[in-house]
C-alpha cells in the first residue's frame, strides 16, 4: 500500500454556490449569505459565497457579525436541494473513479485514492483533479478545489492549506514538501484536527509550529495528550498511515443510536422533558424500523448559553434489551427528573441509545408483561408502515400538539435546517 496517490475535493462555499446556481447569479461576485431568516439575527450562516470572504466576513459567523455597510442576499436553507446537487456531483466522481475508491467525507468533501487510475489515464494527479473540478463547474456550476498527497493527511492539507494559494486552486504535498513548506506554517490550528484547545496546550508548552512538535520529546507529548499524541507525532511528521480501504473495511466494536437539537428558545423544565419525550418516541421507531434494541441509555441535557454551568449527563440501564416506547420512555423520563435542576431553562437534549444490538438476539423479562409489549410492537409497526406511506406527519400523538413541541417542526427539517427547495 505503499507510494499512493490521493485526491481530496471541496466543493467551494458549497451551500452558497448552490444557492447562486440556483438564481443565475456568480458566487464569487455575489453578496450571499446561507442563513434561517426565521430564527433571527443570532443564528448562524450555513454559508457565505467567496465574495462575501473577500471583504473580511467570517465562514459560520452569526447574522449580526456581518458589518452593517456590506449589501447581500440572504438564502434561507434547502438541504434537500443541497443533497441533490451532492448526489449529482458524486455522479460525477463516479465518471472517473470507482466508489471502492471514494471516501465521501461530508457533503461538500471527497477523498479519492487516484493511484491505479493516473497511469490508465495518463494524466498526473493535478491534471486528474482539474479534469474533475472543470467537470463539476460545467456540469452543476459549482466551482471545487483539490488537494493532492501521497496518504490522506496530506491531500487534506494540501486542500486546507496549500490549494487556496494556488492560481489554479490545486495544492500538492509529499512529506519531503510538507515539512519544507509548512513545518514553520502558523497557525496551528489551520492543520486538519488541530483544534484551538489542542492549539493552547501546545504553545503553552513552548511548540508554536508542527515542526516544534516534530522536534519536541514524545514523553512529553503523551503526557499531555495521551494515546491521541500517536496521532499528532505522526501528523507532525506528515505521515498518515489509514489508507480508504482501511475505512471502508473498519467495523466499530460497539453501535449507538444517537438524536440531539439545540432548541431556539430557553425551555421550562417541563417543556424540556416534552421535547426528551419526543425524541424518545422517534428513537424507539427508529430502532423498531432497523431491528434493533438497547439496553442502556443516555441523556445529556444543555442549560441556557446565559447561565455557564455544566450541563446535565447520566446514564441508565434497561432490565431487558428493547426497543419498546411503553419502556423506554418512562425511563428517560425518571433519568431526567433526577439529573435535570428544575430551576434552569433548557437549551440543547442530545439522547444515545448505546451498543444497540440486532433485535434477534435480545431475551424477554420475566417482570415485563409480553402481551404488552407485542400490543405496543405492533402499534409501533403500524405507525411506521403509515409514516413511511403517507409521510411523516400522517401519524403524530397528542404531545406533538403542545405548544412547545418541535416533532412536527424538525418532520420538515433535514440536519436540524429546512429541507424545502
Amino acid at each position: 500500500m505503499n507510494n499512493r496517490t490521493y485526491i481530496c475535493i471541496d466543493l467551494k462555499s458549497f451551500y452558497a454556490s448552490v444557492e447562486c446556481v440556483e438564481r443565475g447569479l456568480d458566487p464569487m461576485t455575489t453578496n450571499l449569505v446561507v442563513a434561517d431568516p426565521d430564527r433571527g439575527d443570532k443564528t448562524i450562516c450555513l454559508a457565505i459565497t467567496p465574495a462575501m470572504k473577500k471583504l473580511g466576513v467570517h465562514n459560520r459567523c452569526r447574522v449580526f457579525e456581518i458589518p452593517k455597510n456590506i449589501s447581500y442576499l440572504t438564502a434561507p436553507p434547502r438541504m434537500q436541494l443541497y443533497i441533490d446537487y451532492a448526489a449529482e456531483i458524486y455522479g460525477i466522481y463516479l465518471k472517473y473513479i470507482a466508489k471502492e475508491d471514494i471516501h465521501v467525507y461530508s457533503i461538500d468533501e471527497a477523498f479519492m485514492d487516484v493511484t491505479e487510475y493516473l497511469s490508465l489515464y495518463g494524466l498526473t494527479a493535478r491534471e486528474l483533479g482539474l479534469q474533475i473540478m472543470g467537470d463539476i463547474f460545467s456540469t452543476m456550476g459549482v466551482r471545487a478545489t483539490c488537494g493532492v498527497g501521497t496518504n490522506l493527511y496530506l491531500a487534506k492539507v494540501a486542500l486546507d492549506i496549500t490549494a487556496k494559494h494556488a492560481p489554479d486552486f490545486i495544492g500538492e504535498l509529499t512529506e519531503e514538501t510538507y515539512r519544507e513548506t509548512l513545518w514553520d506554517h502558523r497557525p496551528l490550528t489551520d492543520f486538519w484536527r488541530i483544534g484551538s484547545g489542542t492549539a493552547r496546550r501546545l504553545e503553552s508548552s513552548g511548540m508554536m509550529t508542527l515542526g516544534d512538535v516534530a522536534g519536541a520529546d514524545e514523553n512529553l507529548l503523551y503526557r499531555l495528550f495521551g494515546v491521541d499524541a500517536e496521532l499528532l507525532i505522526d501528523h507532525a511528521w506528515g505521515r498518515e498511515p489509514v489508507t480508504i480501504r482501511d475505512i471502508k473495511t473498519y467495523k466499530p466494536q460497539t453501535n449507538c443510536l444517537t438524536s440531539g437539537q439545540v432548541l431556539m428558545c430557553d425551555y421550562t423544565f417541563e417543556d424540556g422533558k416534552l421535547i426528551v419525550k419526543e425524541m424518545a418516541d422517534l428513537l424507539c421507531l427508529d430502532m423498531v424500523e432497523k431491528g434493533l434494541v438497547t439496553k442502556s441509555l443516555t441523556l445529556h441535557v444543555g442549560y441556557s448559553n446565559q447561565l455557564h454551568i455544566p450541563s446535565a449527563h447520566g446514564s441508565v440501564s434497561l432490565d431487558t434489551e428493547t426497543n419498546a416506547d411503553i419502556l423506554i420512555i418512562p425511563a428517560l423520563t425518571k433519568l431526567y427528573d433526577r439529573i435535570v435542576n428544575p430551576s434552569y431553562h433548557v437549551r440543547r437534549v442530545t439522547i444515545s441509545c448505546n451498543n444497540v444490538v440486532p433485535e434477534e438476539y435480545h431475551q424477554y423479562n420475566l417482570f415485563v408483561d409480553v402481551h404488552d409489549l407485542d400490543r405496543n410492537r405492533k402499534v409501533q409497526e403500524a405507525v411506521i408502515n403509515i409514516k413511511n406511506k403517507f409521510g411523516k406527519d400522517a401519524i403524530l400523538k397528542g404531545m406533538n400538539f403542545e405548544k412547545n413541541a418541535t416533532t412536527r417542526e424538525r418532520n420538515h427539517q433535514i440536519g436540524g435546517h429546512k429541507s424545502g427547495r
